[in-house]
């Protein structure tokens, strides 16, 4: 029996010694993995502009931790065991980022995330494609679509800018449409080239996508017999218009240019214009173009500009003008200046028209406030000839001789009534006849409180064409013709142009 219990001592000892190296050996294993772990760290901004996220999520494959980063953007994971891992950080509006990283032992490893908006990937339109009118076009009507192609390859909504400019001015023509690509343009102008371009741009990209420019002619003119002045801002504007009543603008609504006179056998338009602080005579192609200046060394000038008139010799060849009391004439071409007349009394010529065969002068005087008037002609040499109005008050003008050279037609405001800003209240147009010097009144018709000026002979000289427009001084202006009939009445009365005014006839 004893030697039995030495032996179960001796067994029990071995099993208790099996025991404790077992948990020997577990214990020195946890130790040796703690020893294998590291430290991550990192920073999440936002592309672009270095600007510290907030909240984004950290988390690791293989899936270790999960963490967010703070108010600096900065996070930590520690004790992450030894292992190469995919980090990715994700945050609402960006896109998800991932970085590769090793963990090591004993080590810190340190990450940057540079997080890109959800949009940073998306693509910005296509090119837009001109499609009609096709490029080169010619004899596109005033009234056009433009067409074009144009898509987003993310399908985002496009908005389309359309721009216009024209050879002839600097007007420019700006419209938008969110994806129609195709737009209606009315009131374009006769004979011009059109540029046209169209630029896509979605909600998302910064970028305006342009498409070449096109260009296409709008139809030429029909024959404008009439042309006349129109206000547009703070400025005169040419335009001429045809009995249809289609119209072409001939001078820029940038510039103040008036007083049209058309010459039939120069076949160009004169007008004065601007020409820095002085007003001069220019010449312009019937459609507006090639515009020159005439004079240069005298300019226009009087008592007020816009109530000052110069005339053409049928033949083109000479321009008559005033400045103040003096009158000259020169050559188309700008040359052969010279002064032919300066009145007796220092008054100002206003006015002045040549007879068609060059003969005869007929000229309005006044004094620096515009009244005082006198209407006469005059030789070439300077000689009085007919003494057609004179020692009356009131304003007085829109001279012209017919083409026989015995009847004269201007306008005088009847009551006689003067004031520091010109304003005529019942100015009527009158027929003088140079062989009986008996004068017709051709207003009889008009309306009561409303002016007749700036008359001038229709081309068959059997109508007056004129301005009419109310006494006010404010109202709109618009042209009429008139018969030459005495004692005329509004059955002989023809509206002709709305918003008009300083009309010739040739």
């Amino acid at each position: 029996m004893k030697i039995k219990n030495n032996n179960m001592k001796k067994y029990i000892k071995s099993i208790i010694t099996l025991l404790l190296a077992f948990v020997f050996i577990n214990c020195s294993e946890d130790t040796l993995d703690n020893l294998e772990n590291g430290t991550l760290t990192g920073i999440v901004v936002a592309n672009g502009t270095n600007l510290p996220l907030e909240n984004v999520k950290i988390s690791t494959n293989p899936n270790f931790s999960t963490v967010f980063t703070d108010a600096e953007g900065k996070f930590i994971i520690e004790e992450i065991p030894v292992n190469q891992y995919s980090v990715q950080a994700e945050l609402d509006g960006f896109l998800a980022a991932f970085e590769g990283v090793e963990i090591t032992a004993n080590s810190s490893v340190n990450v940057v995330f540079e997080l890109n908006i959800e949009t940073a990937n998306n693509r910005p339109p296509n090119t837009p494609v001109l499609v009609t009118p096709t490029d080169n076009a010619v004899d596109v009507p005033l009234d056009v679509q433009l067409v074009w192609s144009g898509s987003d390859p993310d399908e985002d909504d496009i908005t389309y800018s359309i721009e216009l400019r024209n050879d002839f001015d600097e007007e420019v023509l700006s419209f938008s449409t969110v994806n129609d690509t195709m737009l209606d343009i009315t009131g374009l102008r006769f004979g011009l080239k059109y540029f046209w371009q169209v630029g896509a741009k979605d909600n998302i990209n910064t970028d305006v996508i342009q498409s070449a420019v096109s260009v296409f002619e709008t139809v030429t003119a029909p024959e404008f017999r009439y042309t006349f002045v129109r206000k547009i801002g703070d400025n005169n504007v040419i335009f001429s218009t045809d009995a249809q009543g289609n119209e072409l603008q001939l001078t820029s609504s940038l510039i103040n240019s008036y007083r049209p006179r058309r010459n039939v056998t120069a076949n160009k338009i004169a007008f004065l214009s601007n020409s820095g602080s002085e007003t001069h005579i220019f010449t312009m192609d019937l459609d507006g173009s090639n515009q020159e200046q005439i004079t240069s060394q005298v300019a226009i000038n009087g008592f007020d500009l816009n109530e000052i008139d110069f005339t053409w010799t049928d033949n083109g060849g000479r321009f008559y003008y005033s400045n103040f009391d003096r009158l000259y004439s020169i050559n188309s071409d700008g040359t052969g200046l010279q002064e032919i007349y300066q009145t007796p009394d220092n008054s100002f010529i206003t006015e002045v028209v040549i007879s068609a065969d060059e003969s005869l002068l007929a000229i309005k005087t006044n004094d620096v406030s515009g009244y005082n008037v006198s209407v006469y002609t005059i030789d070439l040499s300077g000689i009085l000839i007919d003494n057609i109005l004179s020692g009356v008050s009131g304003a007085a003008g829109g001279l012209d001789i017919s083409v026989d050279n015995q009847s004269i037609i201007y306008w005088y405001d009847v009551s006689g009534f003067e004031s520091s800003n010109y304003r005529q209240l019942d100015s009527h147009i009158f027929l003088y006849n140079r062989n009986t010097s008996n004068t017709i009144d051709l207003s009889d018709g008009k309306i009561a409180g409303t002016n007749d000026f700036d008359c001038r002979f229709t081309p068959n000289e059997a109508e007056v064409i004129f301005t009419n427009t109310s006494n006010d001084g404010i109202s709109q202006r618009n042209i009429f013709v008139t018969d030459l009939l005495p004692n005329n009445n509004a059955a002989g009365r023809t509206s002709l142009i709305e918003n008009a005014e300083m009309p010739d006839f040739e």
